[in-house]
């Protein structure tokens, strides 16, 4: 079974690695470690051409084989078995031809940018769903168990497109608002947690409380915003926040 250019082919690289055709798994048949480690890094990279000194620095972090190209090309040979020629042509310079695939880390940066779009649009329900599938993906690990440098590269812009994910969900969770204002205080307190100096997720946690009737619970958040800013930065909140805290106070 090889992979064709007319077939639905779906890739997962964050969480368990799945390589799918119609239905048929196809990443058990990948060759080994150093198969799915150069299978992972010519889907990140499949639209450009990438030459084979990177391949080997990607496949070998840790140092190359004394007959690397000799290496590589065997691994190339058996991924071809697997994916076929025209998936992965010949040559000098490599770049895999999936077509219009379906690849996690693909699908969660266009979805991220849906959302902010719709954010700053207002529009928050058309927000609400490209979230989420950002979210959905940013949460679990790329290539878990992996160490080199290109997969801590891609692990980095994960965390920071899950935390835009967060942005965005709280953001349209809050503007939906009625059962949808418990899931805004939840992606806030996610985004305080993992980003504390970015402001915005105490502005959604501060008003969800506050549209949910904790105003008191409200006003303590934004004071351990300005206890943590003036410790650890000599620094106030934005006037965004304070507008915030001002509507609550004379709520």
């Amino acid at each position: 079974m090889t992979l064709a250019s007319e077939a639905l082919t779906r890739v997962q690289l964050c969480g368990p690695l799945l390589v799918e055709r119609d239905e048929q798994r196809l990443d058990g048949r990948l060759p080994g470690r150093q198969g799915r480690l150069l299978f992972a890094y010519l889907t990140v990279h499949r639209h450009r051409v990438v030459d084979r000194a990177e391949l080997v620095e990607a496949v070998w972090p840790t140092g190359a084989p004394a007959s690397s190209d000799t290496a590589l090309n065997a691994l190339l040979s058996k991924l071809r078995a697997v994916l076929g020629e025209g998936i992965l042509p010949r040559g000098a310079t490599l770049r895999l031809e999936l077509g219009s695939a379906w690849v996690d880390v693909e699908v969660a940066a266009a979805a991220i940018h849906r959302a902010e779009s719709a954010v700053a649009l207002g529009e928050w329900v058309r927000a609400w769903g490209p979230a989420l599938v950002a979210l959905f993906v940013a949460e679990r690990e790329f290539l878990p168990g992996e160490d080199a440098g290109w997969v801590d590269e891609q692990r980095r812009q994960l965390g920071e497109l899950r935390l835009r994910a967060l942005d965005s969900y709280a953001a349209a969770a809050l503007g939906i608002g009625g059962t949808e204002l418990a899931a805004a205080n939840r992606a806030a307190r996610q985004l305080v947690q993992l980003a504390p100096f970015r402001e915005s997720g105490y502005r959604y946690l501060m008003q969800a409380l506050a549209r949910q009737g904790n105003v008191a619970e409200a006003l303590g958040v934004y004071s351990s915003l300005c206890d943590l800013l003036r410790d650890e930065l000599g620094a106030v909140p934005s006037p965004s926040t304070r507008a915030v805290y001002e509507e609550l106070v004379v709520s």
